[in-house]
C-alpha cells in the first residue's frame, strides 16, 4: 500500500507539472542534435558551483561538448562539501545572481533554501521536453527533491541503505544471510570474536552522522522521527529501532565507536575487522580499495523489522537553479544536460548510482557495479523511504537531538528515557520553525 501511495503522490506531482508546463514547451535548453547556427545561447555565460565528487568530475570532462552544442560558456567551480555550503550560504543571503546553477544536498539543505525563497521551481522545465524523459527518474529520488509540492532540484546521485557482510565468516559459521533484524542480531552475536580481531557489527556512532543509518532501523520497526508536525521519537516503534541499533553497536561494535562516521566504519570493515556493516550502497568502492578481497564482500537488502524492509532510498546530490539568476533558461539547459541519460550513464560507469530507472536495467548502466550489488539496489529503490533524517529546516540541530539518544544508550543510559527527552527537544525545534 505504501509503494502504491508513493506512486500516486509522484504521479500527481508529474500531472501538475505537465499542466504548469503546457505553455512553455520549446523554451528550455538546447537540442543535443542542433547545429552551431541554431544554438540559442551563443555567448551566454553561467556560473556553476559543483561539489568535488565523481559526478562533477564526469561533467567537467565533458563540459567542452556541452559548450560547443549550446554556445553557453560555463564558469565551472568544484568545491569541497564545506566550501560549497559556506559559499552558497553567503551568495544566497546577499541575494546574488551567482551562481546560476549549483549542486545541493537535498535532505540537508533543501527545506532551508525553499523556506528562504532561494530556489527556482523546476517542474515546468522538467516536463516540457519529452526528450528529457522526466518520467525516467525514480519516485523516491523525486520525493527527496520535492518540497511542498514543488520540484526544487533534479537528482544527480542516489544512495540506499544496505547490509554489507563477510561471506567467508558466514560460510565458516554456516550462517545464512540475515533476512530480518532478529536474524541479523543473532548472526552478529555468533561471529563476534574481538579476541581474534573481528567485531560482529559496525556502523556510524558519531552523534550527528549516525542518524541517517539509524533511520532504516526505526522505519523498519514501524517508527519515524516525525509524523506531520509532531515529533514521535518516543513511540514504542521508534524506541525499538533505536534500542536495536544501540545493542548492535554497544555489544558487538568496536570500543571507540562513538568516534565513527562512515569513513571509520567503512575502513574497519574493509580491513576485515567487522563481519557486518550497514551504510549507503555508494560506499562499496572504498571497501574494495582498502584491502578486503572483493570475493569476501557480500551485499544484501536491509533486513526486515516488524514493519518489513524499509531502508532509505534517497537523492544524495541534486542540482538546482538560483532564484535570482538572470539566466534561468541557460541554467536549465545545463541541468538538462547534466542529468540527462548520457551523462548519468557516464557517471554510473564509474560507480556513481544515478536516479534514472532505465539505467539500472541497462547493460552499460550497471557495468560500474558489482554484479551482486545490482539486484540489491534495484529491490531497495521501490521499497525505500525517500528521506534518512527529519524533514525540518534546521537539519543539523535535529540530527544532534536524535543522535544524542544513541550516544546516551551507548554510555549506558536508558534509551526510553533519552527518547522522551529528545522528543521534547525535537518538538520545540519543529514548533520554532513555524
Amino acid at each position: 500500500m505504501e509503494v502504491a501511495g508513493r506512486f500516486c503522490r509522484v504521479l500527481w506531482i508529474v500531472v501538475m507539472m505537465v499542466s504548469a508546463a503546457g505553455c512553455m514547451a520549446g523554451r528550455n535548453g538546447a537540442d543535443s542534435s542542433m547545429s552551431e547556427s541554431e544554438r540559442p545561447f551563443d555567448n551566454v555565460r553561467i556560473t556553476a558551483y559543483m561539489a568535488k565528487n565523481p559526478v562533477a568530475d564526469i561533467l567537467r570532462a565533458h563540459l567542452p561538448e556541452f559548450e560547443k552544442e549550446t554556445g553557453i560558456k560555463v564558469d565551472f567551480q568544484a568545491l569541497t562539501n564545506e566550501q560549497l555550503s559556506q559559499k552558497m550560504s553567503v551568495q544566497m543571503t546577499v541575494g546574488s545572481e551567482s551562481p546560476d546553477v549549483f549542486m545541493i544536498r537535498p535532505l540537508e539543505e533543501l527545506s532551508l533554501y525553499e523556506n528562504n525563497g532561494w530556489l527556482t521551481p523546476l517542474e515546468s522545465y522538467a516536463v516540457s521536453d519529452p526528450r528529457y524523459d522526466f518520467a525516467d527518474f525514480s519516485s523516491t529520488a523525486l520525493e527527496s527533491v520535492t518540497v511542498n509540492g514543488k520540484l526544487l532540484a533534479v537528482p544527480l546521485s542516489t544512495e540506499q541503505q544496505i547490509l554489507f557482510y563477510r561471506k567467508d565468516l558466514l560460510e565458516k559459521k554456516e550462517i545464512e544471510v540475515p533476512q530480518t533484524l532478529d536474524e541479523l542480531e543473532g548472526a552478529v552475536k555468533q561471529v563476534h570474536d574481538p579476541e581474534r580481531g573481528v567485531y560482529g557489527f559496525v556502523a556510524r556512532g558519531q552523534r550527528s552522522a549516525l542518524v541517517t543509518q539509524l533511520s532504516s532501523f526505526v522505519y523498519s520497526e514501524g517508527g519515524n522521527f516525525t509524523n506531520e508536525d509532531q515529533a514521535v521519537l518516543n513511540s514504542k516503534e521508534a524506541v525499538k529501532g533505536i534500542e536495536r541499533y544501540v545493542r548492535l553497536l554497544g555489544k558487538y561494535g568496536p570500543p571507540d565507536v562513538l568516534n565513527y562516521s562512515w569513513t571509520q566504519s567503512a575502513e574497519l570493515f574493509a580491513q576485515g575487522k567487522a563481519a557486518f556493516f550497514t551504510d549507503a550502497s555508494a560506499i562499496y568502492p572504498m571497501l574494495t580499495q582498502s584491502g578486503l578481497a572483493k570475493e569476501k564482500i557480500g551485499y544484501a537488502l536491509f533486513p526486515a523489522g516488524d514493519a518489513g524492509r524499509k531502508p532509505y532510498s534517497t537523492t544524495a546530490w541534486g542540482i538546482a537553479i538560483n532564484a535570482k539568476s538572470a539566466r534561468k533558461d541557460a541554467a536549465w539547459a545545463f541541468i538538462k544536460w547534466a542529468s540527462g541519460r548520457d551523462m548519468v550513464l557516464q557517471a554510473q560507469r564509474i560507480g556513481n548510482p544515478g536516479a534514472r530507472s532505465s539505467l539500472w536495467h541497462d547493460k552499460e548502466g550497471i557495468s560500474g557495479f558489482p554484479e551482486e550489488l545490482i539486484p540489491v539496489i534495484n529491490e531497495s529503490i521501490p521499497i525505500g523511504m525517500s528521506y534518512d533524517r527529519p524533514k525540518v529546516i534546521h537539519v543539523k540541530e535535529a540530527r544532534d537531538i536524535i543522535g544524542s539518544i544513541v550516544v546516551k544508550g551507548l554510555i549506558g543510559e536508558d534509551v526510553g528515557v533519552a527518547a522522551e527527552s529528545a522528543n521534547v527537544q525535537l518538538q520545540e525545534l519543529i514548533d520554532s520553525e513555524k
